[in-house]
């Protein structure tokens, strides 16, 4: 049952299904499923009781085939070494469908940074990047912010980086504090990128942004974003939700308001469940409902052969990684008829962002926002229009396109550089 894969069989799948439209060599096509590096680390932290624990640790390194590995670090309980992999193998084609000179990585700690104090995430981030030090670097590997982890858990990084080689090194690690070196436009570039494929996908379609509605699963920085960027398009969002449930209004929602009464000192279980003027939906009835454009932000396997032919929406845009599982990729494109933007597309745009922080800290140039932004408009264009020029002829989901975009130039470049020793 494709519901029951774990993430890293459901990335290979997908590098699968692309390697037989490309026809790639068996033994190259095995060589792209294998992690080139996956190091487990133990973390040993002195907690606030005074006993140390031993946290795990992980650090994945894909491909590097066209660059540096890049990719975030996160902190969260239920890591598992799989998911690592999906997420590095995920990294790898999202820089390489964006052109970005990258290959992909990922890594994370297997924690509940919401029972830890400050004190214990600096020593626990400290000893992580203390650990990975001879294997991270501005011309080697650039972690940046994932889950649970923010500007802070990347200054602490980079500091301790830094002290090490005893010379400031802001290109380590992107997502920084803008005083140390981060970019301006970074913190929406998630959503903002995710919202300008949308917009691109809804010109190709023939569809009016004016008129159209949404949905969006998941109420955290890449889905507010998004959310408040579709209204300002003219787009009616229709519904929101987050972990702990979503509200529903037909007239539309205001994202600010939304958002700003979810983290309101009154709102003691910090949800946008409650918000005046709503009714109730659930996370289940959120993906199910009629709209024009359905915005996954939140969960993994979130759309499987269980609920996908339930899915009402013309337009799909993944700003979660891996959503929607093999077998409801193909009900939603064979049977649904519907555009699904693909997570290593629609979520692109922080990595985006990441490339633009990182050439201005090997650099010591500072972009202006504005800057910034046309500089992201442009690349989400360009990799929107090369995808779906795949799509459209070899007549393949918009997933598939993008993994034979992406899968092609890592491969040219690995008959490039060629097999040594």
């Amino acid at each position: 049952m494709a519901e029951e894969l774990n993430t890293f069989e459901i990335a290979k799948k997908q590098i699968d299904a692309a390697a037989k439209k490309l026809k790639l060599d068996s033994g190259l096509t095995e060589l792209l499923k294998t992690p080139a590096r996956m190091m487990t680390l133990a973390i040993p932290v002195k907690m606030r009781n005074g006993k140390i624990h031993v946290f795990t640790g992980y650090r994945c390194q894909y491909n590097d085939f066209r660059g540096p590995t890049k990719g975030g670090i996160r902190y969260h309980p239920d890591i598992t070494e799989d998911e690592i992999k999906a997420l590095a193998s995920w990294m790898t084609w999202k820089c390489a469908v964006l052109n970005l000179p990258y290959g992909g990585a990922m890594g994370g700690v297997s924690c509940n940074p919401k029972e830890m104090n400050n004190a214990e995430l600096e020593a626990l981030t400290r000893r992580y990047a203390y650990i990975l030090r001879e294997h991270v670097g501005p011309r080697k590997d650039i972690p940046d912010p994932d889950v649970y982890t923010d500007e802070q858990t990347m200054a602490w990084f980079m500091d301790t980086y830094s002290v090490m080689e005893s010379e400031y090194k802001p290109g380590v690690i992107t997502g920084k504090p803008i005083g140390l070196g981060g970019s301006l436009g970074r913190e929406e570039a998630v959503g903002r990128g995710c919202v300008i494929l949308i917009r691109e996908a809804a010109m190709a379609l023939g569809l009016d942004l004016t008129k159209s509605t949404a949905a969006v699963q998941g109420a955290g920085k890449a889905g507010s974003v998004a959310g408040r960027i579709l209204e300002e398009l003219g787009v009616t969002v229709i519904a929101i939700s987050d972990s702990k449930g979503g509200i529903y209004n037909p007239n539309g929602l205001k994202i600010k308001d939304v958002i700003r009464h979810k983290y309101s000192k009154s709102n003691k279980n910090k949800s946008v469940k409650g918000f005046p003027g709503s009714k109730p939906v659930t996370n289940e009835k959120l993906m199910e409902m009629k709209c024009d454009i359905l915005v996954p932000a939140a969960l993994a396997n979130s759309i499987t052969k269980s609920n996908a032919r339930k899915i009402k929406a013309k337009i799909i845009a993944e700003v979660a990684s891996g959503p929607t599982t093999p077998d409801a990729d193909d009900i939603i494109y064979k049977k649904n008829k519907a555009f699904l933007i693909p997570d290593i597309l629609a979520n692109a745009g922080g990595v985006t962002v990441s490339y633009f922080e990182w050439i201005q800290n090997i650099s010591g140039h500072n972009w202006t926002e504005d800057y910034v932004l046309d500089e992201l408009e442009r690349y989400m264009v360009s990799a929107f229009n090369d995808v779906y020029e795949i799509h459209k002829r070899s007549k393949v989901n918009m997933r598939t396109a993008a993994y034979m975009l992406a899968m092609e130039r890592v491969s040219e470049a690995f008959k490039t550089r060629g097999l040594w020793p």
